[in-house]
């Protein structure tokens, strides 16, 4: 197959252009943001408690979260890939700003998230393990869209491939900005963006609707926090194995491990402590 030819730019107007990378954040802000609002107002999803927060508290909420996403997203890339660029962007420090030419990490962008929700939690008196659990079923809308514009872009390929769903990633777009090449070369490699956009966004939405709608873990403080870190954590290590290797790690770790997968195991870990915590614990009877 060979890469379509989409634009980056769904519509310029005069110096402004309305990418689809950034359209891609709004709708998973804001599809998230619903969704956390619907979750706040069924009680009974949390008996014998009541939901941490209230709808007028998530749109305070999401303005945290936002800032937590573009902030952490960016300094994410900056510190765990941009550094290692032939020209780091730290060493163009206004480069940091420029979100809209891309580099935006999912682990820093959680990193940011989290704080985000600690901080509010913290203002609001909001115990932080419940509201973890409020906002972690509606983060899946972001990796999905997120995943889908990667696609678009043209960027963050898989490796090279032989199976039926190898893609050629170049196009006249694609030449035509870099000069007559095309990074990905010529070879099929794995649309690891469409994998990512499946098990990340659907699969893990679908995990975590089970565990909230069917089997009513939001009752158990950091269940549902602890299967999105650890669903995340595992699904990102496995598809690494055909994302395109990152070159910039040791000769001794390549072909074995690469920067996704040490920063997932973190996620891992965590994700299973929080999880063996809850099951472990009554149901949360407070307000």
């Amino acid at each position: 197959m060979t890469f379509p030819e989409f634009d980056p730019i769904l519509v310029q107007l005069g110096p402004l252009a309305i990418r689809w990378y950034a359209l891609a954040y709004i709708a998973g802000i804001l599809l998230g943001w619903r969704y956390a609002v619907m979750l706040a107002r069924r009680d009974y999803l949390w008996a014998p408690g009541k939901s941490p927060a209230t709808p007028a508290q998530i749109d305070d909420l999401i303005l945290w979260i936002t800032l937590g996403i573009i902030v952490g997203g960016r300094l994410g890339y900056v510190f765990f890939y941009g550094s290692f660029l032939d020209t780091p962007i730290w060493a163009n420090p206004l480069d940091i700003f420029k979100i809209w030419e891309g580099g935006m990490a999912f682990h820093g962008g959680a990193i940011g998230v989290i704080l985000a929700v600690y901080f509010y939690a913290r203002s609001q008196k909001i115990n932080i393990l419940r509201l973890g659990d409020l906002v972690a079923p509606a983060v899946p809308f972001g990796l999905f869209f997120g995943r889908i514009a990667n696609f678009i872009n043209g960027e963050l390929w898989g490796r090279v491939t032989d199976g039926p769903f190898g893609m050629v990633f170049c196009n006249d777009r694609i030449l035509t900005f870099y000069n007559g090449i095309c990074p990905a070369g010529p070879e099929p490699r794995h649309p690891s963006q469409l994998y990512e956009a499946g098990l990340e966004g659907i699969g893990l939405f679908v995990l975590l609707w089970l565990a909230v709608w069917k089997f009513k873990l939001l009752a158990k403080p950091g269940y549902v926090t602890g299967l999105f870190l650890l669903g995340y954590g595992l699904i990102r290590a496995a598809l690494e194995h055909v994302r395109e290797p990152d070159g910039f790690m040791p000769d001794i770790l390549q072909g074995s491990i690469t920067m996704g997968m040490l920063l997932s195991i973190p996620m891992v870990l965590v994700g299973a402590w929080l999880i063996w915590r809850a099951r472990k614990n009554p149901p949360y009877a407070g307000a």
